[in-house]
């Protein structure tokens, strides 16, 4: 009895030596490469809240007719005619607009797919379930996105991104720069030759 339960005493040492588990998930959260996404063996893949685009090297000279690619709403598979194995196959980390969705084949040698979210609030931890994960609080928000606004737009938010910098420097708004630049160019000597005559019967 008295060797079972020594037994038992070195059963339950282990317990204490769970962190390993711990330190596996750490490599699954990796730092996002410069398009939101992870660079991978075999694929690249990058995000915008709106999209996510998938980067395919295949060999040179392939054609598109050599291409199998199915996108539905919660999957995506990729690869080769012939080839036994598929290059992407799996459930996507989230829904996308199948209808707004397309691949293409640029200069027989790189698949490009582009995918677009049905949910465009969040940031993909992963292209698929259970693949490399990033960490979402290291994703960078696009500075570019602006450059995607209409110019009407674009021109609003630049105006208000500036004129909150002037603020916090204690610095006049854009408008009242535009007011200054105005009265340093206004003649007020035409000003006064309008008011004789104005004023004449």
């Amino acid at each position: 009895m008295a060797i079972l339960s020594d037994i038992d005493e070195t059963q339950t040492n282990p317990i204490p030596n769970s962190p390993p588990p711990e330190k596996k998930e750490e490599p699954t959260s990796l730092l996002p490469n410069a398009g939101n996404g992870l660079d991978l063996e075999k694929y690249s893949w990058g995000q915008s809240l709106q999209e996510v685009t998938i980067t395919v090297p295949v060999p040179p000279g392939t054609k598109s007719k050599q291409i199998s690619c199915e996108i539905r709403k919660k999957s995506l598979k990729l690869g080769l005619n012939g080839e036994p194995t598929m290059i992407i196959d799996g459930e996507l980390l989230g829904p996308v607009k199948v209808g707004e969705s397309f691949w293409q084949l640029e200069d027989q040698k790189t698949v490009s797919v582009l995918l677009t979210k049905s949910d465009d609030k969040n940031w993909w931890k992963s292209l698929v379930k259970g693949g490399p994960e990033i960490d979402t609080q290291k994703v960078e928000p696009e500075p570019s996105r602006l450059s995607d606004l209409d110019p009407e737009l674009r021109s609003t938010v630049e105006k208000m991104m500036f004129d909150q910098r002037q603020k916090q420097m204690g610095l006049p708004s854009s408008d009242e720069i535009q007011q200054q630049e105005l009265l340093k160019n206004f003649d007020f000597s035409k000003m006064k030759r309008v008011d004789k005559f104005t004023n004449m019967p």
